[in-house]
């Protein structure tokens, strides 16, 4: 006889899959221990249990696998071949319609891009210059730079009713701020302005008075007095950031900035699993504020982020803040959300870093 944990070893199934196959009365054990409940194999179960994983490996159903097996332990050669080849004859005919579903999915897309191509978009738009000034520096510093992203490799101007709002992300972290524009009248309108464009609009944002935001097909222009920054727009599509942005606020705590900007400096870190990231390990407590750990200890309520991110993060929306910022924790495997305390419109999220220790 074979123990489940030689059994599991021999076939390749895992201990627990053999305990469910157990259950679904697939691959019963040849003996039971009736007081330790331990399950024991029969020798010849094993190349049953290595059989069963390749056809789970097919994707055969249980009730197709039952028969297989008991086929393949009886006389019945033929049995098993026909259930094999239906099988085979019904995943050649997925894998036909899932063609045919794809090809009506490429076909949707090619109009709709085609649609997006023939629709000129036409803005002119007015907006505060510090106003604007302070939402792109509250965003630039998540701006990525991998060239395998390019629709990444910008700014989104998100611009709806009388707000516009600006996004950055390099997938560890997303940045969004806000401010107001005047002069549209339409639907909901995106445009992803490359970073070169962005920063050469931001250095023009360096008065009081009111700015404007021409679009204009694909060129993005921005007139500043009798200066401009001009150029064209991404030729890609930036990701639905509404959708990272997780519903549920978690626990907030509010902190000083410039004293959590010391404790991040000067607190306990530790090294990401590659070495190449210093990790700040944060856990919101009971009495509104946040500690800093040198690990998780199995504490379901500790966070661990990118601390360089982090300290970005605090960077930006300090800069445009009464230098109080509020922290939004809710587990180790969601994001962080950090907002400006009178500014909830203003925030970025940090992805955590998985602990294993």
């Amino acid at each position: 006889m074979r123990s489940i944990g030689e059994t599991a070893r021999d076939s390749g199934l895992g201990v627990s899959a053999l305990r469910f196959y157990d259950r679904a009365g697939v691959l019963v054990p040849a003996w039971v221990d009736p007081v330790s409940g331990y399950r024991w194999y029969a020798p010849g179960q094993v190349q049953e249990a290595r059989l069963l994983g390749r056809l789970r490996r097919a994707g055969m159903p249980l009730a197709d696998i039952r028969l297989v097996l008991a086929g393949w332990s009886g006389a019945d050669p033929e049995l098993v071949r026909t259930l094999l080849e239906a099988h085979l004859a019904r995943l050649e005919r997925g894998l036909s319609a899932a063609r045919d579903e794809f090809s009506a999915l490429r076909a949707v897309l090619d109009h709709r891009e085609n649609v997006m191509t023939s629709l000129r978009t036409a803005l002119r738009l007015s907006l505060a210059a510090p106003e604007l000034a302070a939402a792109l520096d509250t965003v630039r510093f998540a701006v990525s730079t991998d060239p395998d992203l390019p629709m990444l490799g910008g700014i989104l101007f998100d611009i709806e009713g009388e707000s516009l709002h600006v996004v950055a992300t390099d997938r560890y972290r997303l940045a969004v701020a806000r401010t107001g524009v005047a002069g549209h009248e339409g639907g909901r309108v995106q445009l992803v302005v490359p970073t070169p464009l962005a920063d050469a609009i931001r250095a023009l944002l360096d008065g009081e008075g009111a700015v404007r935001l021409i679009v204009d097909g694909d060129r993005v222009t921005l007139e500043a007095g009798d200066r401009q920054a001009a150029g064209p727009r991404l030729d890609h599509d930036f990701p639905d950031y509404r959708r990272l942005i997780p519903p549920t606020a978690g626990r907030r705590v509010l902190v000083d900035a410039s004293a959590f900007r010391q404790a991040l400096e000067t607190g306990p870190v530790r090294s990401g699993e590659d070495g190449a990231q210093t990790l700040s390990v944060l856990a919101a407590q009971d009495d509104g504020t946040v500690t800093l750990h040198a690990d998780a200890d199995g504490a379901p309520d500790r966070v661990a982020v990118n601390r360089d991110f982090l300290l970005d993060a605090v960077d930006a929306l300090a800069a445009g803040s009464d230098d109080r910022l509020a922290l939004e924790l809710v587990t180790p495997t969601a994001p962080i959300t950090i907002r400006r305390s009178d500014d909830e419109e203003a925030f970025s999220l940090l992805m955590p870093v998985r602990l294993d220790d």
